[in-house]
Order: C-alpha cells, then sequence, then structure tokens
C-alpha cells in the first residue's frame, strides 16, 4: 500500500468517528499533494489548505525557535 493511500485510510477512519471536517490544513508533503488524496478530500466534502513556507504556521519554524528561548 503506497503512502497516499495509508493517508486516505487514515483520514477515513478519522472522519468516521468524528465527522467531516470542513478544512483540512497541512504542510506541502508529498501524501497531501498527490492528487489521488486531494481528489478524495473534495469527493468527501472538506476544503484543504496548505501551509506557506516560511509562515508562523510551519512547524519547523515554530520547532527550531525552542532552543532559543532562555529560561
Amino acid at each position: 500500500m503506497g503512502r497516499e493511500q495509508s493517508l486516505i485510510d487514515a483520514l477515513s477512519d478519522l472522519f468516521i468517528l468524528r465527522g467531516v471536517p470542513a478544512l483540512i490544513r497541512s504542510d506541502n508533503g508529498p501524501e497531501f499533494l498527490a492528487q489521488a488524496v486531494r481528489d478524495w478530500i473534495a469527493a468527501v466534502g472538506a476544503k484543504t489548505a496548505c501551509v506557506e513556507p516560511r509562515s508562523p504556521w510551519e512547524p519547523g519554524n515554530c520547532e527550531s525557535s525552542n532552543g532559543q528561548v532562555s529560561r
């Protein structure tokens, strides 16, 4: 099973348990950029929003500042 299908399976389980969200925010990882995943998300009625590089929501920026805070 490919990475895209694994993601679709995991999201399916979550949507069954919690309902379909209005929006899915993700990084620009290859599994979220895959057309099969984007098509599936649209088919279930959700929209997608990718995090813009170098934005405050970008995980790398948040993690890189952790070691810079003085205690």
